[in-house]
């Protein structure tokens, strides 16, 4: 299971946005927990459109958290940041990349998929509010 900066970058943008009580604009998030603004924007409009932040426009426009973090998993966090569910193997989510050709195929398949249910219980399991 490989998490990619968006990750991180997620988690450290809804740190800083839960100590918010206004909308704060990509520019500033990014400009305070140095991070490349154009690639935080788009996890932002991605975190968005999960209803984890709203995005607002305007003047006073920026991003603000739609829920109490204690409500949002770490799960539906990775999946908007990276646009796929963290997975053990390839082959536990996707049988096309399964070495063997298909899933369920090869003797440690069944071990793959059930440590690949465990690990979606914890994550779906541990709230953001639970770690920030």
């Amino acid at each position: 299971m490989l998490l990619t900066r968006a990750s991180e970058y997620a988690l450290l943008a809804l740190d800083f946005l839960q100590k918010s009580d206004v909308p704060l604009g990509a520019e500033q998030i990014a400009n305070e927990l140095c991070i490349p603004k154009n690639f935080l924007a788009k996890i932002l409009q991605s975190l968005a459109k999960h209803n984890v932040l709203e995005s607002r426009k305007g003047a006073h426009g920026g991003f603000i958290l739609t829920r109490n973090l204690s409500e949002v998993s770490v799960r539906e966090v990775i999946y908007a940041a990276e646009g796929k569910y963290p997975a053990v193997f390839d082959c536990t989510s996707y049988a096309e990349t399964c070495p063997n050709g298909s899933i369920g195929n090869c003797a440690i398949s069944p071990f793959l998929m059930k440590f690949q249910t465990k690990i979606d219980d914890f994550l779906n399991g541990l709230m953001i509010g639970d770690i920030l």
